[in-house]
């Protein structure tokens, strides 16, 4: 078993080292986890919620030291870090609900009795990416753990850091032991291990569309059941009537935080062609005061990219591209990238076809509502999006039309805990949040009894 260095990205520098499980030590751990499964399903589900409770308790009583483990980690800035983990914290008192409320239906049939209910699965694998360590962590774990499943979580090889504290807090919560087991390491071995064993019941994967396309292949082997939120490139439509002063100063926010690495980043803009010159005029001062600072100052809006090569990456995106403008970035060690504005030529420009994951945006005009329709789905992807505008007919007619899993009208939002979250076509496969996720990680067995003569 090896080891990886773990860098701090507003640094550029090795601040600890981590375990790197091989293939040995992660059979063992799910080896672990599906001895531990009898038990855990079948703890009371009063006891069980209890823990559960328990568990967002001690996350609470460390949200700061999370937060803080996360900035020097990820390079989130300190505001997004509090509320990552205090979305943690958020999800487990919501599916703490869930076990004392798993309930089956009784149907009428001839003859008999008929009743179903929601079985656990057995050992799920979660697979995290780097760009949220601890919310998409949260997503798998605390709906799984709630419908009686065991977990084996692998953190990215980047940044694993808050998945192995949440493993040990979880311990101290009294969660019992291989109950939720976090496996550091690469995810040739680490990940791809959880698509092979057949212990593994599950796999909830979040990451590039290409990689959960090769997962959901693996998977198919063992007809195992995945759930997968890939990528996005999502659009953010303004239309005349919309308040444009508040849809500028909004928009900053919606592709610039975390450094634009977010797959619901509203990196396509689209403009009505009326209004278009009046927008970009506001959007130009929102941009330039987008503040890029230190990860760890109260003030700042955005921190790094999370390494080199994501910078050449995204760097890579300028080339031959108009760009409008830029925001500033510190002229320091690390690797930031300021914020910038790309004018797009046609549909046909890179940047505005591929998913960048920095915080760089794509602006077009459109004619009319169809146009900007169009538009918004000329695209392989369809995880979330954003409309502008007053008209309560246009929201709704534009937000049903529009081929994407989450829409918000008059507001950048994608995620709240309590609501469905997930992607259309090559987006991903299933929903994470909301009532209806604990379902996804049991399987509904139905039972008919006799009434005999």
């Amino acid at each position: 078993m090896g080891t990886t260095d773990v860098i701090n990205p507003a640094t550029g520098s090795v601040f600890t080292t981590v375990p790197s499980l091989d293939l040995a030590a992660t059979d063992a751990a799910i080896d672990r986890a599906r001895k531990a499964f009898p038990a855990w399903r079948d703890l009371a589900p009063g006891d069980r919620a209890r823990l559960l409770r328990r568990f967002a308790a001690v996350v609470e009583e460390n949200l700061e030291d999370l937060a803080l483990l996360e900035v020097r980690n990820a390079g989130h800035t300190i505001g997004n870090a509090r509320w990552e983990a205090g979305n943690v914290r958020d999800v487990l008192n919501y599916y703490a609900g869930a076990p004392e409320r798993l309930a089956g239906r009784q149907i009428p049939v001839p003859g008999g009795l008929d009743v179903t209910f929601h079985e656990p699965l057995g050992v799920v694998g979660i697979i995290v990416p780097w760009n949220f360590p601890m919310p998409i962590a949260g997503w798998g774990f605390a709906p799984a753990l709630a419908a009686g499943n065991t977990v084996v979580l692998k953190p990215a090889e980047l940044t694993p850091l808050t998945a192995i504290r949440l493993g040990e807090l979880a311990l101290e919560a009294g969660l019992p032991e291989d109950v939720f087991q976090v496996l550091p390491g690469k995810g040739s071995v680490v990940g791809q291990r959880f698509v092979t064993h057949p212990a593994v019941r599950k796999v909830c994967f979040t990451g590039s569309t290409e990689v959960g396309k090769s997962i959901m292949a693996g998977c198919a082997d063992q007809v195992k059941r995945v759930t997968l939120e890939l990528g996005g490139k999502s659009a953010n439509i303004v239309f005349a009537d919309a308040d444009l002063e508040a849809a500028a100063a909004a928009a900053p926010g919606a592709v610039f935080d975390n450094a634009g690495q977010d797959c619901c980043a509203r990196s396509r803009l689209l403009v009505e062609a009326s209004v278009y010159d009046r927008f970009l005029a506001l959007l130009e001062p929102a941009v330039k005061k987008f503040r890029v600072l230190d990860p760890s100052d109260d003030k700042s809006e955005m921190g790094p990219l999370i390494s080199s090569g994501q910078r050449s990456s995204v760097s890579g995106f300028l080339e031959g591209a108009d760009v409008a403008f830029q925001g500033a970035s510190p002229d320091a060690d690390g690797w930031w990238f300021p914020p910038t504005v790309l004018l797009a030529r046609s549909t046909t420009d890179r940047h505005w076809r591929e998913e960048i994951f920095g915080p760089v945006v794509s602006v077009l005009p459109f004619r009319d509502e169809a146009e900007a329709v169009r538009l918004a789905n000329d695209t392989e992807y369809g995880l979330s999006g954003s409309l502008w505008t007053r008209d309560v007919g246009r929201a709704l007619r534009v937000s049903r039309a529009v081929e994407s899993g989450a829409l918000s009208v008059n507001s950048n939002s994608s995620v709240r805990y309590w609501t469905p979250f997930g992607g259309m076509k090559q987006s991903g496969l299933g929903r994470e949040l909301g009532p209806d996720a604990l379902l996804s990680f049991t399987d509904v067995k139905n039972v008919f009894i006799s009434m005999g003569a």
